[in-house]
């Protein structure tokens, strides 16, 4: 009886021990727009993020209207004309860190890995392969990465007013701590 115990207490512990997940509720996403006639900058500091260590699954979930801008009619005009975040109230990206193995959750480092999911944005999901760095220290990941998105790609409609005014690719940069829970 003691030994099956025994079992038990440990098959808990080894399953404890890799059911790492690592969480954030303030994660930052920006993003920039680059055209001679104007760029446009926004950051979101509200980014809720979970990356299992054991799987690679995560999620990243963005709040629309937690966009920050330099102009609030700018502001004003993403939410309400472009992204429609009263309809589409969150951008998500849902996946798999493809290459895993590549990163050492024990050992402080930086590690390069691709990641593999759903882009949904404006309602629209599209499949996307990502390139991030995941950067451990002590109790912490950092997940980094750089994209472009297309406004086209996600069914964005940019009035042909402003057209010139909003590039065709969008650059978005997600640098996100997220802690050992």
């Amino acid at each position: 009886m003691k030994k099956l115990i025994l079992a038990a207490v440990l098959v808990c512990g080894m399953t404890t021990a890799y059911a790492q997940k690592y969480m954030t509720r303030t994660g930052k996403v920006t993003f920039f727009s680059s055209t001679p006639l104007e760029n446009i900058e926004a950051f979101n500091n509200e980014t809720a993020a979970v990356l299992d260590a054991a799987t690679g699954d995560f999620v990243f979930q963005v709040p629309i209207k937690s966009f920050r801008f330099e102009k609030a009619l700018m502001q004003e005009h993403f939410n309400e004309n472009y992204m429609e975040s009263g309809k589409y109230p969150k951008a998500e990206y849902k996946g798999k860190v493809t290459d895993l193995d590549k990163v050492n959750f024990s050992k402080n480092g930086t590690y390069n890995v691709t990641t593999k999911g759903k882009l949904t944005i404006h309602g629209v999901a599209r499949d996307v392969t990502l390139p991030a760095a995941v950067t451990v220290k002590d109790k912490t990941v950092m997940v980094n990465s750089e994209f472009k998105v297309k406004p086209q790609d996600h069914d964005i409609k940019i009035p042909g007013l402003v057209e010139n005014k909003i590039a065709k690719e969008i650059e978005v940069t997600v640098n996100s701590i997220l802690e050992k829970k």
